[in-house]
């Protein structure tokens, strides 16, 4: 009896204690101290005065520039090599030593080549160089030229392919959402100033929905694991319109809240390139391949390539050899182009897909919530994002063929703007006239070589090795570029027999003595290197950087989230504007926070080219106005003109180009055909277009506007003959 009596109290003590330990644990997991990337003070304190008032700014370490780089190439084959050594012979017959000159060991040729400048070949060339190997990287255009500029800026595992993984029962989509999770943090730690944590919300149009998307959104957690920071939530309909106060109030119930990760995608692949050019590898843009070498045993050993830039001035290139022991295909797209270099009778693999996105004023979203609508009319996914101050819609998903700047069709664009408005309350229009740029970029979705034809498309990645030699590295997403980047240089190192090695010497990154904790031992470490910038990168250094210089706010966080500690010599870089403020910095567009010195910047330490390379990749101009890029193009092109001392005809062909390229981001066809003069003198913003009837723009101030009462004074046009219904 007595044991009885003593269960019956114990059961209800050890089930009460049982739920309070489960509970306290759910409690605690969910609102414990967090560790968020980018809230911790910077690796490197902002510089200070120091004795004697002296203001110390770093001293960042300089990449070699781009001919010097062009000719390391050279050197690869020999070719300089021998003509250096062959005049310096003559001087020593000459001057009677008889000497002769030994070929130094730079001559040798590059362990690997690299032929493409997206998030994937830069990721290779960061990932081989810091394990020790002499690496050359080449990209026909510019950095981020292509697909890598063009995404949807978002860091994310997919929650539609974890959806996919759970109904389909899909383990390669659901392997696909557990690397990207665990590579969404690596973006945060090593550049944490191009990278940030975006709630996303998921409006709900019905109560079954809440359990079913809450289970989703806590799965999505739970495979981030100790890699997540901030757990998803439910919002009652009043709290999700007071996040989110542009939703349509019909019909909804309430909503989840999830993290993913943003990013500003081109300058993240900039910042690849050049900390890897930093850290030894040479990397050259607006260099072609033109041809693939092989030796007598037919396995490939080098490439034939041309300078880009020697063309635009008005040149004719003249072609040289790279010699390499192992070449690296990564352009994405044009994969296929590449392996028809080595095999013209290589099968393609490559089924191209349009991702159409759109830019809309900031005044569609909130500043610091997206939303994700996952069932559009169609069945698609659309996003809808605030991003550097507008907003990014998109995005589509069509069969499409390749080019190099693809234009987005109007059907696109008139898609996401209805699918837009099915969720924005009716009473915001949604114009097309609002529109401010709009882009297609190809997504270079793959099927495997070595499997069935019956087999559809990846979405994940896949690295090949062709007969000859050619590791082809293709698919995949963004948000996993350096895990394919690990595989790949893992790859080419059991298939070309390399021999990596520590670096017992690296650059000091950051400009001090301050380095990076990951220990360069010859192993991949890229998950730990940061970038150019993050060292001394914190949320308040752009408080430090208006102190100094007197620039404006808005300037300053647009300069320390895009270059991050850098954004000292950007600074340093821009003209003084002779006022009381602010002191540096003239702004490019009136409208946003990019300054002079920024293409200064560029130009000297990020190998900007031409005025797209700029307006587009390293300032996102392009991409989140046209119009205001078609404007401020004058001015982009004498800066650079300036610094690389263009002439007249090439000021004229970078006009031309440029305003060819901003009608592939949008710009109306009634403005491509503009002059610079007619640009100059103010005749964008007065060009018959459906902007222009957007707004009431030259009416003189009133209490009612004469464009916006097209009837007298009480005259009511309902009661009289002329009223259509009347009629």
């Amino acid at each position: 009896m007595a044991s009885r009596r003593s269960s019956r109290i114990l059961k209800p003590i050890l089930y009460t204690t049982g739920a309070g330990l489960v509970g306290s644990g759910v409690l605690y997991a969910t609102y414990r101290p967090r560790d968020i990337p980018g809230s911790e003070s910077a690796a490197v304190p902002p510089p200070t005065y120091g004795e004697g008032g002296v203001f110390r700014p770093p001293k960042f370490p300089f990449a070699k520039s781009r001919e010097d780089q062009i000719a390391d190439l050279k050197r690869s084959s020999g070719t300089v090599a021998e003509s250096v050594g062959r005049a310096k012979n003559a001087i020593g017959e000459w001057f009677g030593s008889g000497a002769s000159t030994k070929e130094p060991a730079g001559d040798e040729p590059y362990d690997l080549l690299i032929i493409g400048g997206g998030a994937t070949g830069a990721g290779i060339a960061l990932d081989a160089v810091t394990r020790g190997l002499k690496v050359a990287l080449v990209e026909r255009d510019d950095f981020s030229s292509g697909t890598s500029s063009k995404s949807t800026k978002l860091v994310h595992g997919g929650v539609r392919y974890l959806e996919k993984a759970f109904w389909n029962l899909d383990y390669n989509q659901y392997a696909l959402v557990v690397e990207a999770l665990r590579e969404r943090r690596y973006f945060l730690d090593t550049a944490p100033h191009l990278s940030s944590w975006l709630p996303i919300m998921i409006p709900l149009d019905k109560w079954w929905k809440a359990p079913y998307f809450w289970a989703g959104t806590k799965l999505y957690d739970f495979l981030a694991g100790s890699e997540n920071i901030e757990s998803s939530y439910f919002l009652t309909k009043s709290k999700a319109l007071d996040a989110f106060p542009m939703l349509k109030k019909t019909g909804l119930v309430g909503a989840l809240v999830y993290y993913d990760g943003a990013h500003n995608d081109s300058r993240m692949n900039v910042s690849l390139a050049m900390t890897a050019a930093l850290y030894g590898a040479t990397v050259v843009n607006h260099l072609e391949i033109t041809a693939l070498e092989k030796d007598a045993s037919g396995k490939l050993n080098g490439a034939r390539a041309k300078d880009c830039i020697t063309e635009l001035n008005g040149k004719k290139p003249q072609e040289f050899t790279i010699k390499a022991k192992g070449i690296i295909n990564a352009t994405g797209p044009f994969t296929d182009s590449i392996r028809k270099l080595d095999d013209p009778s290589v099968e393609e693999i490559v089924a191209p897909s349009s991702g159409v996105h759109v830019i809309l004023p900031g005044y569609y979203s909130p500043a610091n919530m997206g939303l994700i609508d996952p069932s559009t009319s169609d069945g698609r996914v659309i996003f809808f994002l605030p991003w550097q101050g507008n907003t990014i819609a998109g995005t589509t998903d069509t069969p499409t063929s390749i080019s190099k700047n693809p234009v987005a069709s109007e059907d696109e664009i008139e898609w996401i703007l209805k699918e837009i408005r099915r969720y924005l309350q009716p009473e915001i229009n949604v114009r097309r006239g609002d529109v401010l740029a709009a882009w297609s970029g190809i997504r270079p979705l793959v099927r495997d070589p070595n499997a069935s034809k019956t087999e559809g498309l990846v979405r994940n990645h896949l690295v090949t090795t062709s007969p000859s030699g050619l590791i082809t590295c293709s698919g995949g997403k963004w948000t996993t570029y350096r895990q394919m980047a690990e595989e790949t240089v893992d790859e080419a190192i059991k298939e070309f027999s390399l021999q990596t090695s520590a670096l017992t010497n690296p650059p000091r990154v950051s400009g001090t003595e301050v380095g990076d904790e990951a220990p360069l031992d010859g192993t991949c470490q890229t998950h730990r290197v940061r970038l150019i910038g993050a060292h001394g990168f914190s949320k308040t250094l752009f408080i430090n950087l208006i102190q100094h210089y007197g620039v404006e706010n808005e300037v300053a966080k647009h300069l320390t989230a895009s270059y991050g500690d850098r954004a000292w010599t950007v600074v340093a870089l821009a003209s003084p504007t002779e006022q009381r403020f602010p002191v540096r910095g003239k702004r490019i567009s009136a409208l946003y926070p990019f300054i002079d010195g920024e293409v200064r910047y560029c130009v000297r330490h990020e190998y900007a080219q031409t005025a797209t390379d700029v307006i587009a990749r390293r300032m996102r101009l392009a991409f989140l106005n046209a119009q205001a890029a078609l404007e401020a193009l004058p001015l982009v092109i004498d800066l650079m003109a300036a610094e690389l001392h263009w002439d007249k005809a090439r000021k004229e062909r970078e006009w031309k180009e440029t305003v060819s390229f901003l009608g592939s981001m949008g710009l109306p066809k009634g403005k491509l055909t503009l002059s610079r003069k007619d640009v100059e003198s103010g005749r964008v913003g007065t060009y018959e277009d459906e902007e222009y009837q957007l707004y009431a723009r030259h009416d003189k101030p009133d209490e009612t506007l004469e464009s916006d009462a097209k009837y007298s004074q009480g005259h009511n046009p309902v009661m009289s003959s002329e009223s259509g219904a009347n009629k």
